[in-house]
């Protein structure tokens, strides 16, 4: 029987049989990860762009000997390991038979239920406000695509497909809700009618039978975190976007309540209970609607009486109409599944009314303000999920953390702090791992460097000479030196903009400046479309907010400036990194360079490694804000930026623009 080949010789087959080439960086990281594996150590591993990070973690984990889960962030990542990454791998393997032995290659995605068209819904119809199911189609344009959901998840059905939302037509949120259930409204395989041919039923029973689980960061906080069972049992997880974690860890761990939807958790009520319960939960919506509309916005460092008088009554409410509840089955399964429905809805308002009038030590509160859209809403999220991480995730499971992003000014700490692992209790490179005593949790960092030569493809340029940014937005000289940069580029821009209203304007004056040059903004049309449309013509600008700082990848000569208006500092008022701040100074740390500072540094990172994708990628990123330069934490920012060479005269950067643009 041949030996099982070691990760470099695995790895090495396997780049070989893709076409790729060997790369340093990717070999030490796949063996950095095996060791993890092997002595249950946690990683840091921070891997820039071009090491081809995923195969160095996915061929480790088709070597270990346990089920392995790898969680993203971004659905473009779980895509590109499931229908890229994973099949040409296990291929590749399998070619090798003569050198492989032992590994199991099965894989699987698996998400959050919501994800997954419901076949009892769509067959079988939608609770109304009374809880009954109705098979009635919405109306116009909602209804029609209602009805192409439906005929694409009875294809799906028929045809063994696996019912995702990522794989339906088109769609908003509001349509998808009307052909998918949560957890709490779900029946249950058992009683479903349905239940052998579920969507989300036939993931689990996959993911139970393969040895390679991928899912989303958030499923895996739901699993590991909350403690809701939906990963079937794991050794190792590696967490790849490891610098999105505590967001998206924050963000599963999120609730919203409003009056209106306490309001329809009672309507559906009526029709299955008997008593006055559901009444006095309307009641209660209704003193959740005055209280509100007394507040003010933001956060709540103390909950007003009015507010958590109403919070209280909300709870008690719904605790008592969910106990009100029938028990058993006796009504067949059109009503069981409408009263399971209604049911599911309550026992939401109730858990989230019951964390909301809980003290604020662990959590925060606030009240947004409403839009023409949404009503305002009260919003509870954790103070900090490190604890919980450290608690549940860290000391269950060995974990790698991986990303191009994870050394911020220039170090492991901040981020390895944020998912719950302390500085103090890091192994030096080379050292022997210390014997695990008490609740001590020995992790390595290991930064693997990057394959781009960025001191030679990539200048960065700070405008020092700029006046300070203000609150008035974009001044008149920032406005001029943009023109003048996207000018000397002749396009081939990326504009990365602190908010809408920055990038709309900065649009503005470039299209009435440059009129020759086709300038686009976030909002012209759906992200997709605009990425197209930029890479398709290098005589092109794209101006845009957050979603293009971190989820746009453009190689090649379509982008050789990306211009950033002013260090991504959070908003003063955003309750939650405000409400952390605080905390962090309260604690006698500085609030400022643990949160808003790490924020922005990540952020900067983020969009910073726009520019370079490629060996043969050469530009400029530009940052217009001179605190960059000018101010004591501008070193810490910096040290979070690939190494490029870096100027502050702005005629340099245009000649070198130019050079690049008749290249």
């Amino acid at each position: 029987m041949p030996e099982a080949p070691n990760v470099s010789e695995l790895l090495s087959t396997a780049v070989a049989a893709l076409g790729g080439h060997e790369r340093a960086g990717q070999v030490r990281m796949a063996e950095a990860v095996t060791e993890a594996m092997e002595t249950e150590q946690h990683l840091l591993v921070q891997a820039g762009t071009g090491t081809g990070k995923s195969l160095a973690y996915l061929v480790p984990s088709l070597l270990h000997g346990d089920r392995v889960v790898v969680a993203t962030a971004t659905l473009a990542l779980q895509h590109q390991l499931v229908e890229r990454d994973l099949p040409r791998l296990v291929e590749a393997v399998k070619a090798q038979s003569d050198s492989w032995h032992g590994a199991d290659t099965s894989y699987a995605v698996l998400k959050g239920r919501s994800n997954y068209a419901c076949l009892h819904r769509i067959r079988e119809g939608v609770p109304d406000d009374q809880g009954a199911l109705d098979v009635v189609l919405p109306e116009g344009s909602l209804g029609k695509k209602v009805l192409e959901l439906r005929t694409w998840a009875e294809d799906e059905a028929e045809q063994g497909g696996s019912g995702e939302r990522d794989n339906a037509p088109r769609h908003t949120d509001r349509e998808w809700r009307q052909v998918s259930v949560n957890h709490r409204e779900c029946l249950g395989a058992t009683k479903c009618p349905f239940g052998q041919e579920c969507f989300a039923e036939r993931a689990k029973e996959q993911a139970q039978r393969s040895h390679l689980i991928v899912t989303n960061h958030s499923l895996l906080a739901i699993d590991a975190i909350e403690g809701v069972p939906m990963i079937p049992e794991y050794d190792v997880v590696v967490i790849d976007e490891a610098h999105e974690l505590t967001t998206r860890v924050t963000q599963a761990a999120t609730d919203e309540l409003w009056a209106a939807e306490v309001e329809r958790a009672a309507r559906r009520s009526q029709r299955h209970v008997d008593g006055s319960e559901a009444d006095d939960l309307a009641d209660a919506a209704d003193a959740l609607r005055a209280a509100m509309s007394e507040a003010r916005t933001g956060r709540f460092d103390v909950i007003p009486a009015d507010l958590g008088d109403a919070l209280v009554l909300v709870r008690d409410a719904a605790r008592t109409c969910v106990s009100a509840y029938p028990k058993g089955n006796d009504k067949g399964e059109d009503a069981d599944a409408g009263r399971q429905q209604a049911k599911g809805a309550v026992q939401e308002v109730f858990a989230t009314a019951e964390r909301m009038a809980a003290d604020l030590d662990s959590d925060v509160l606030w009240l947004t303000e409403g839009t023409e859209r949404l009503p305002p809403r009260l919003c509870v999220a954790p103070l900090q999920v490190w604890g919980p991480m450290r608690e549940k995730l860290l000391s269950e499971k060995t974990v790698v953390f991986t990303s191009a992003t994870l050394m911020l000014g220039g170090d492991f700490s901040s981020v390895a702090t944020s998912v719950g692992l302390k500085p103090s209790e890091r192994v030096a490179e080379g050292a022997a791992a210390p014997a695990t005593t008490g609740d001590a949790m020995p992790w390595r960092g290991l930064d693997v460097g990057s394959p781009f030569d960025y001191g030679k493809q990539a200048i960065l340029y700070v405008a020092r000479h700029l006046p300070p940014p203000g609150r008035d937005g974009l001044s008149g000289a920032l406005l001029d030196e943009i023109v003048e940069l996207v000018d000397a580029a002749e396009g081939r821009t990326l504009g990365l903009f602190s908010s809408r209203r920055a990038a709309e304007a900065a649009a503005e004056a470039v299209r009435e400046r440059l009129p020759h040059l086709t300038t686009l903004a976030q909002g012209d049309a759906q992200l997709p479309e605009l990425a197209a449309q930029f890479v398709g013509d290098p005589h092109t600008c794209l101006f845009g907010t957050l979603s293009l700082w971190q989820g746009l990848d453009v190689p090649g000569d379509t982008c050789q400036l990306v211009l950033i208006d002013r260090i991504p500092f959070p908003r003063p008022d955003d309750p939650l990194l405000s409400a952390r701040q605080k905390a962090a100074d309260q604690a006698g740390g500085n609030g400022f360079m643990q949160v808003a500072a790490t924020h922005a540094a990540l952020l900067l990172a983020q969009g910073a490694g726009r520019l370079v994708r490629t060996h043969t990628d050469r530009g400029i990123v530009a940052v217009l804000d001179p605190r960059l330069a000018t101010a004591r934490y501008g070193a810490f920012l910096k040290a979070s930026l690939p190494p490029m060479w870096t100027t502050t005269d702005p005629a340099v950067v245009r000649q070198a623009l130019t050079r690049l643009a008749h290249a």
